[in-house]
């Protein structure tokens, strides 16, 4: 008898642990995003994206975005540089712009 429950004991521990959330882990850049966009902290992707573009230049080609700590980065090439914008996603302001990074 005493065996048995300590194997039930043991299963009951071993589910716990494995059906419990990690609390512990941060929220990745996505869930941020989302969150901020959610919360009206930030605009959305799209129209920063739209905000951006002309001040990039003619033949520049859009690679996608990052966020990075809070800020998004946006990845052009032209001519063969490559072009960072890092943008503010609660006023769409222009930080800082980069070249050949």
């Amino acid at each position: 008898m005493n065996i048995s429950r300590t194997l039930l004991l043991a299963g009951i521990v071993a589910a716990g642990l494995t059906s419990a959330p990690a609390l512990a882990d941060p929220p990745r850049d996505s869930q941020r995003a989302f969150q901020g966009r959610q919360q009206g902290r930030s605009m959305p992707l799209p129209q920063l994206e739209r905000r951006v573009m002309p001040f990039v230049g003619p033949g520049a080609d859009y690679l996608g975005p990052e966020l990075n700590n809070g800020t998004y980065r946006m990845k052009f090439i032209q001519n063969g540089r490559v072009i960072w914008v890092d943008v503010d996603p609660q006023t769409g302001r222009i930080i800082r712009r980069s070249r050949d990074h």
